[in-house]
């Protein structure tokens, strides 16, 4: 993570994004502003269609809001061109995905390898770095194994190695637990916890309120808008 990090992580000032359908205009995002400063956990929550992914599109630079301002890491990111989102995709963002997202011809270390590849950092230091990072998770002996002779939540790891792998501002994670049995996606949650201690800066974005309210602050989105944001472990409202 960024160690000289100061001031907030992220910074959302008034975002606003609209998509039009024939004659409607939806307000999938409409004025959200908050806050997240380096090192903390927090859970973007909401039913379907509240605008949670929109908000997690934009968290990650998949897409550009409409109007507002968004910083990211100290640097002003709504504005990017194409090619400007993609580098900061690649380097300032670390995605962990419900689906994992492996490529299944790979060995779990090589999968891992993929960032660095493109990034590119020579063989032997991403073949160390790779290692590292898969220790990191609970997978060093199983690093030349590829994703159909892993388990579920042995190739969540994996992706989690993967996303930490050019050492990310922010870790993104979408449902991560969505394609798990309820004991394994426990364990993973434990990971992030693990990863959080560490000085991770993480944004969960779950539709489901006990994983939600395992994070540091819930963020919750309905039509669109921020209607919560408080800090669990006293209850204190933000917004």
């Amino acid at each position: 993570m960024i160690d000289a990090m100061t001031g907030p992580m992220i910074v959302f000032e008034d975002i606003e994004k609209t998509y039009t359908m024939g004659t409607e205009i939806i307000r999938a995002l409409d004025g959200v502003s908050f806050s997240v400063e380096a090192g903390e956990f927090v859970s973007i929550t909401g039913p379907s269609g509240s605008g949670k992914s929109t908000l997690m599109n934009v968290i990650g630079c998949l897409d550009t809001p409409n109007r507002g301002t968004y910083v990211l890491a100290g640097e002003s990111v709504e504005n990017l061109s194409r090619d400007q989102l993609a580098e900061v995709r690649n380097t300032r963002i670390g995605f962990v995905f419900q689906t994992f997202n492996l490529l299944p011809r790979l060995t779990a270390i090589e999968n891992v390898e993929v960032p660095l590849v493109y990034a590119g950092v020579p063989r032997r230091e991403r073949k160390r770095r790779a290692a590292e990072l898969l220790e990191r998770v609970g997978l060093a002996d199983r690093g030349k194994h590829r994703p159909t002779e892993l388990s579920g939540g042995q190739r969540q790891r994996v992706a989690i190695a993967r996303a930490l792998s050019l050492d990310p501002a922010v870790l993104l994670a979408d449902e991560p637990t969505g394609a798990l049995d309820t004991a394994t996606g426990h364990e993973i949650m434990e990971l992030f916890h693990a990863l959080h201690r560490d000085g991770a800066t993480i944004m969960l974005v779950t539709h489901e309120p006990d994983l939600a309210e395992q994070a540091d602050r819930v963020i919750r989105v309905l039509d669109g808008r921020i209607t919560e944001d408080r800090r669990c472990a006293h209850q204190e409202v933000l917004v």
